[in-house]
């Protein structure tokens, strides 16, 4: 029988909740508020990434720190819109995630939320998952944000655990990158939800099952 994992460690928008098109709406709606539209060459750079990296990305010159203090306000700008939405709108919640969350809870496995949301953003979506998770990383509260191992490595040893005995459940390619950077064995949540717990069971037991 396999062993369960030390811990399981679980993105937010996209892979337990979907908020990921909300955020993308956010984004494009407070680009096109100066003249900037979103094209599928942006995806990679919004979706799954901190608020200030998009901010950074929307803003020319941002990258050689010309403009740091914009980057700010403007990453100030997208959270609010993102918080409005799902404020305005609801937050749904993705396939099967509650019922990842219950059988984890069941099985004792320590969890760990790790987003690349700011905390009031999290704090927000937080309560329709109906789960109390024993850790929660969000953006801001490492050196660096995913696609970094920050977030990850900063989970585990919050939790007491060895990155390469724990499960994280991603869905961004940013995401990815962060969880496998930190060691972790990773899953990919897809449209239908979050792996099962006998599906990270199994990711855990057996080389080179994953992602």
């Amino acid at each position: 029988m396999p062993s369960d994992p030390e811990a399981v460690l679980l993105d937010l928008d996209g892979t337990l909740v979907d908020t990921e098109g909300a955020w993308w709406r956010a984004v494009a709606g407070v680009a096109a508020s100066f003249g900037r539209r979103l094209e599928a060459a942006d995806v990679p750079h919004v979706r799954g990434r901190t608020a200030a990296d998009a901010a950074a990305h929307l803003l020319p010159g941002a990258a050689s720190g010309v403009a740091s203090g914009a980057v700010d306000a403007l990453a100030e700008r997208l959270v609010d819109a993102f918080a409005e939405r799902l404020g305005r709108d609801g937050v749904p919640v993705m396939p099967g995630a509650r019922e990842l969350l219950s059988d984890l809870a069941a099985a004792a496995i320590p969890t760990a939320l790790v987003s690349a949301s700011p905390r009031r953003v999290v704090e927000l979506v937080l309560p329709c998952l109906r789960h109390s998770f024993h850790q929660v990383v969000a953006d801001g509260e490492t050196a660096r944000g995913k696609p970094h191992p920050d977030p990850y490595l900063e989970a585990a040893r919050r939790l007491g655990a060895a990155p390469q005995r724990c499960v994280a459940v991603e869905d961004s390619l940013a995401g990815v990158a962060a969880a496998t950077a930190a060691g972790c064995r990773v899953l990919v949540a897809g449209p239908a939800g979050p792996p099962s717990l006998a599906r990270i069971r199994a990711c855990l037991a057996a080389p080179g099952e994953g992602l």
